[in-house]
C-alpha cells in the first residue's frame, strides 16, 4: 500500500518560514519524481516545485528564490523549505510522486499565511 504524508504545515506570518515534509512508503522512492503542489480555495492545483530522482529541480515562477525543494532518498522524504513566505501562498500542499504511468498524492498539508 503506497502512502504519502506530508507534515509541517501551519500558520505563519507572513515573512516566516515553513519547511514541509513529505515522508513515502510502499514504493521504490529513489526511482521517483517528487513534486509538491498546492491549490488554494476557489483556484486549481497547480504545481509548487519538482525534484527527478536524480536531484534537477524545477520551481513555479512565483516562488523561485523563496522555496526549495530536497530529497533524503535513505529517509524515503521529500521537502519544501518555504522562507519570506506571502498571503499568497495560503493553500492545501500536497506531495505528489510520479513514475512513468504511476502516480499517488498525499493527503495535503494547510499552510496559511497571515498578513
Amino acid at each position: 500500500q503506497v502512502q504519502l504524508v506530508e507534515s509541517g504545515g501551519g500558520l505563519v506570518q507572513a515573512g516566516g518560514s515553513l519547511r514541509l515534509s513529505c515522508s513515502a512508503s510502499g514504493i521504490i522512492f529513489s526511482i521517483f519524481t517528487m513534486a509538491w503542489y498546492r491549490q488554494a480555495p476557489g483556484k486549481q492545483r497547480e504545481l509548487v516545485a519538482g525534484i527527478t530522482s536524480g536531484g534537477s529541480t524545477n520551481y513555479a515562477d512565483s516562488v523561485k528564490g523563496r522555496f526549495t525543494i530536497s530529497r533524503d532518498n535513505a529517509k524515503n522524504t521529500v521537502y519544501l523549505q518555504m522562507n519570506s513566505l506571502k498571503p499568497e501562498d495560503t493553500a492545501v500542499y500536497y506531495c505528489h510522486a510520479k513514475q512513468l504511468q504511476l502516480f499517488y498524492w498525499g493527503q495535503g498539508t494547510q499552510v496559511t499565511v497571515s498578513s
